[in-house]
């Protein structure tokens, strides 16, 4: 496959969130903008759209109001760090502000550990090896390093090659690491945390820290009636990107100060009144431009839920459903796959990372606006329908447990043969990416297709609505939501493909898109579209209430706390991990 051509968003400037496009009927969205039969058709459109909804479904629908669940303060303290209050859509919040020039308050903030060991070496653990060990290096710290795997690991050639050795003390047998160390960083996927909780526990010392980079475990163990020993602290800091973001943007920032994910931070437990200040070193180290309070719960929520909706798994039902729709209305594969793929991965993402999602709705022309209305108000409700299911399965338990028992079966068991997940990148539409992305001049972030941007942004506000209703903080929400989406996770899908994300993201993830993608695509196909070939009437109270929407105006606050870096992703950049580096569209 040849080279993708870099891309390069940033949110520095992120000015609001809206919806890009919009669409309209059926065959509408599937033509040229040129082709001499479309003005018949777009006449026809416009003219049921504008018509009372007879009936319909979709607009008897009541719009929300602005009514929402105050949520919870998450105010902290810290010794070391400069806590600085942020007003989001009239909420106040606490943050501190990252930076290399922090790197010297590391020694204080890491006071008592002697050794970080980093157990695991999947989509996280190697960024965060790396970056904690230059960020230490740079002020002559002597705290130690470690990275833990399992005896006959295959990462161990891996780590290896990024500076670890058995020889210097900085590679080792993951129990032995657990046992020694004062932080130990537990970054074993999901399943295996589950498994192997207990066992980690007792390997750990009294008075030691726990840290985490995902509330999973502490869902876990709340769905059987469990909590961590009382004889060890717990944290979080959760990078709200995958592994290999982390490490490129802090490769990127020893150019341009702070640059970076963002992460939130979460204390559990506290036993010696050290956790926050480590909690926060921690994040600094990693090269955070601004870290965020939460807690655990709200963590693991927000987290497994983005996964399946904006972040990856709605994404990948959304594209499925328009591509399929576009191809049989007659659009050549090649441009289905730019008005979908491309569109969202490039231009959409790249519009409302340096200017917002208002941006996109305005770079329209009136037609275009038009489309992206009936789009959007035909797709909120339904996306909705889903994310609010999927939200509820997470809080309760039912998709944590879902997780574990899945991860059992890669294995054989009970005479029944072992089922790993399967690739889905051999099917038509992501071989057909492979060609596009072969013959993208460079720098091309495609078509800003209007019917697409509709369905996309709709897709966005309404999992910004239900987290927001949830109670969930606006640095949550838009963090998960807006920040991770269209600054680390579409740039890679827009050098390598949806599938690749798919295909080699975190197990969680990947086992959340495998299950919910489907959901979204079915759901938009057999509502959000029927709909707009029914010429419902645009719900103009969603449409109002999308622009004058009060995130628009926090993500702003957000834009302004990060420094202007760009994300450049290439097919065969060496910040990948080897296993990442499979063919993938």
């Amino acid at each position: 496959m040849a080279a993708a051509a870099p891309t390069s968003f940033s949110t520095a400037t992120n000015k609001s969130l809206n919806p890009c496009s919009k669409a309209v009927a059926v065959s509408v969205g599937f033509l040229s903008s040129s082709s001499p039969s479309l003005k018949p058709l777009r006449t026809a459109a416009a003219t049921r759209a504008a018509s009372p909804a007879s009936g319909s479904a979709m607009a008897a629908r009541m719009v929300s109001t602005s009514t929402i669940k105050q949520p919870t303060p998450l105010d902290f303290e810290t010794s070391v760090f400069t806590k600085e209050k942020v007003n989001l859509a009239g909420h106040d919040e606490f943050i501190v502000r990252g930076g290399r020039n922090l790197f010297k308050l590391l020694p204080d903030a890491f006071k008592g550990i002697k050794q970080i060991g980093v157990i695991g070496w999947g989509s996280q653990g190697p960024a965060q090896a790396q970056n904690l060990k230059d960020s230490l290096a740079e002020v002559k710290s002597d705290i130690v390093v470690k990275v833990g795997l399992r005896k006959g690991s295959s990462s161990i050639a891996e780590a290896r090659a990024a500076g670890f050795s058995e020889e210097n003390g900085t590679l080792g047998d993951i129990w032995e690491t657990i046992s020694g160390s004062d932080l130990v960083l537990l970054l074993i996927s999901d399943s295996a945390q589950a498994d192997n909780y207990e066992k980690v526990f007792s390997h750990m010392k009294p008075n030691s820290i726990l840290g985490l980079s995902h509330g999973f475990l502490l869902g876990h163990l709340q769905s059987s009636g469990l909590d961590f020993p009382k004889n060890i602290s717990v944290i979080a800091v959760c990078p709200k990107g995958m592994g290999p973001s982390v490490r490129r943007l802090y490769v990127q920032g020893k150019e341009i100060n702070g640059a970076g994910i963002n992460s939130s931070f979460g204390v559990h437990q506290d036993v010696d009144g050290r956790a926050t200040d480590v909690a926060l070193g921690w994040s600094v180290a990693l090269g955070s431009p601004f870290t965020f309070a939460t807690t655990l719960e709200m963590e693991y929520r927000s987290d497994i839920f983005g996964e399946r909706g904006i972040l990856l798994g709605a994404v990948h039902g959304v594209v499925e459903c328009l591509f399929r729709r576009y191809t049989e209305n007659g659009m050549s594969e090649d441009l289905a796959y730019k008005n979908t793929v491309e569109s969202i991965t490039g231009t959409i993402s790249k519009t409302i990372s340096t200017k917002g999602m208002l941006a996109v709705y305005n770079a329209l022309d009136e037609q275009g606006k038009r489309d992206f209305e009936i789009a959007y108000s035909a797709s909120y409700y339904p996306s909705m329908d889903i994310l609010y299911e999927c939200y509820e399965d997470i809080a309760s338990g039912s998709e944590i447990r879902s997780v574990v028992l899945a991860g059992r079966r890669f294995y054989e068991k009970e005479g029944l043969p072992a089922f790993p997940m399967g690739k889905i990148d051999q099917t038509r539409m992501w071989k057909v990416g492979e060609r596009v992305r072969a013959q993208r001049p460079a720098g091309d972030l495609g078509p800003l297709y209007p019917f697409t941007a509709g369905v996309y942004v709709a897709l966005m506000m309404a999992q910004i609505e239900v987290l927001r209703k949830k109670g969930h903080s606006y640095s949550e929400i838009i963090n998960e939501s807006v920040i991770e989406s269209v600054d680390s996770l579409n740039p890679f899908m827009h050098a390598r493909g949806v599938s690749f994300m798919v295909d080699n993201c975190s197990t969680t993830a990947r086992l959340g898109s495998r299950k919910w993608a489907p959901r979204f695509d079915y759901i938009i196909t057999q509502q959000a579209l029927v709909a707009v070939d029914n010429g419902s009437a645009i719900n103009q109270d969603l449409i109002s209430n999308f622009l004058s929407d009060p995130v628009h105006g926090a993500i702003d606050v957000c834009a302004q706390l990060r420094p202007t870096v760009d994300i450049s992703v290439t097919a065969d950049a060496d910040f990948v991990r080897p296993e990442l580096r499979q063919s993938g569209n």
